[in-house]
C-alpha cells in the first residue's frame, strides 16, 4: 500500500505499509525526499484479541470502590505502578469509564458512624485500638479483610469487626502492650525484667 505525502506539510515523500506475518507487524516504510528513509514497526492486533484492562485492576476497583471515589482510586492505582489497557496513567475519568464498563457501583460516602466499609485507620477507630495492632492481625489472617493493591489500603467490613475473632485480639492487645497484635499462639509471655 503506498502513500504521497501532503505537499502542505513540508518535505515531499512516500509511505510504504506491509504486514510481516512472521513477526506480527505491521511494517511502515517512509521514503522521504532527502534519500533518507525510516522504518516504523506497529503491533498488529490480531482476530479475536482484546485489548482490556486486566481482570486483576477490575477487581481491586471493585473492592476499593467500598472506601474511595474515582479520584482515590486512580492515584491508589498509580502509585501501585498499574496502568490502563494503552499504557495511560489512570485518572478519574478513565476509573469512572472502567466502572461502568465492569457494572461497577459508584463509591457513596457515608457518615463514618454508618459506613459500613471501612479503611485501616477507620476500623482501628472503631475497635478502640492502634492500626499498628489491627494491621499485623489482618496479614496474618486473624481478622477478615481486603487488601486489593500491595501498595494500598485495607478494606474492612463493619459487620466483621463485631465478630469474636476481633474481640479476642482486642482483649490480647489490652492484656499485652509490648506485642499489641498479641503473642503469636502457642508463645507464651514472659514479663520484662531490667535485671
Amino acid at each position: 500500500m503506498r502513500f504521497q505525502a501532503d505537499p502542505e506539510f513540508g518535505e515531499r515523500g512516500e509511505v510504504v505499509a506491509g504486514l510481516d506475518e512472521g513477526a506480527g507487524e505491521i511494517l511502515l516504510l517512509i521514503h522521504w525526499a532527502s534519500g533518507v528513509h525510516t522504518e516504523l514497526r506497529l503491533p498488529r492486533r490480531r482476530r479475536g484479541q482484546r485489548n482490556s484492562t486486566s481482570p486483576d485492576i477490575a477487581a481491586a476497583v471493585r473492592q476499593l470502590v467500598r472506601i474511595a471515589s474515582d479520584d482515590v482510586i486512580a492515584g491508589m492505582l498509580n502509585r501501585n505502578g498499574l496502568t490502563t489497557r494503552n499504557g495511560n496513567r489512570w485518572t478519574r475519568e478513565r476509573v469512572t469509564a472502567l466502572r461502568s464498563h465492569h457494572g461497577i457501583p459508584v463509591h457513596r460516602r457515608m457518615p463514618d458512624d454508618q459506613a459500613p466499609w471501612l479503611n485501616l485507620s477507620k476500623a482501628a477507630a472503631v475497635l478502640r485500638v492502634s492500626p499498628k495492632t489491627l494491621r499485623p492481625a489482618a496479614e496474618a489472617g486473624r481478622i477478615d479483610a481486603v487488601h486489593p493493591l500491595p501498595d494500598g489500603p485495607w478494606v474492612f467490613d463493619r459487620a466483621v469487626l463485631r465478630g469474636t475473632a476481633v474481640l479476642d485480639l482486642v482483649i490480647q492487645a489490652r492484656k499485652n502492650p509490648n506485642h499489641p497484635a498479641g503473642s503469636p499462639s502457642g508463645q507464651e509471655a514472659f514479663p520484662f525484667s531490667a535485671t
